[in-house]
């Protein structure tokens, strides 16, 4: 199975565009810092909150480097979403001097 990936800063001028975007990190990773715009769904709940991902166009996923988001977007895909993967995840978002929120964000 192949999954598609982007780089952050192909995520940062899609996210101009208004794109969805989800972590999957867990929610203590999620609170200390996340892209902005990002909402939250951990790792362990994809399976339950599929609906959280559906929507017109494709999802993007991230997480702390892009391992977990490329597990959620591996079980995504077998479902029929169209998932993308974030390659480097919030590692590189923040070493590219981007700009992080902090707290919750509701669904």
């Amino acid at each position: 199975m192949s999954i598609r990936e982007i780089n952050v800063a192909e995520l940062e001028s899609l996210l101009a565009a208004g794109v969805r975007l989800v972590d999957v990190r867990e929610t203590d990773e999620y609170e200390s810092g996340h892209v902005p715009g990002a909402v939250h769904v951990a790792l362990g709940t994809v399976p339950d909150r599929v609906d959280a991902f559906q929507g017109d166009g494709p999802v993007y996923v991230v997480c702390r480097s892009g391992a977990r988001s490329m597990r959620a977007c591996e079980f995504l895909v077998q479902q029929g979403i169209d998932a993308v993967n974030v390659a480097g995840g919030t590692l590189d978002w923040v070493a590219g001097g981007r700009t992080v929120v902090t707290g919750s964000t509701p669904l």
